[in-house]
């Protein structure tokens, strides 16, 4: 995935979110305000939320949570290590059926950290 394609999808994520904000109930924003709020620095800080999403949304082979969370991951300073440390969790319990999301998700963080040189350049 290159680092266009992120920007896609992080483009397409925000026009989904404002159609649902347009049909969305109560309900459905609640769920979405209670998203937002776990995920905020508290007892645990928020890198370590992000991985905690990570590794959940690696057993549950959701590639559009594994990129929004890789990408949550790197804006709250997760080192290469930690997420190492975190995929490998999620792997072992997720089995090696996760192996190509596994594979996704490291391709993401790759990228990330290739667009962040390049903009140091």
């Amino acid at each position: 995935m290159c680092a266009a394609d992120m920007n896609d999808f992080q483009n397409e994520q925000d026009r989904l979110d404002k159609i649902v904000e347009k049909y969305g109930g109560q309900a459905i924003k609640r769920f979405y305000s209670l998203d937002s709020q776990v995920y905020r620095d508290g007892s645990l800080p928020a890198s370590a939320k992000e991985l905690l999403g990570l590794v959940a949304s690696l057993v549950l082979r959701c590639d559009d949570c594994i990129k929004y969370h890789v990408n949550r991951c790197f804006e709250t300073g997760v080192k290469d290590e930690e997420l190492e440390e975190a995929l490998a969790i999620g792997l072992v319990v997720g089995g090696s059926i996760t192996i190509p999301h596994l594979r996704r998700a490291f391709e993401v963080w790759d990228e990330m950290k290739r667009k962040r040189q390049s903009d140091l350049c």
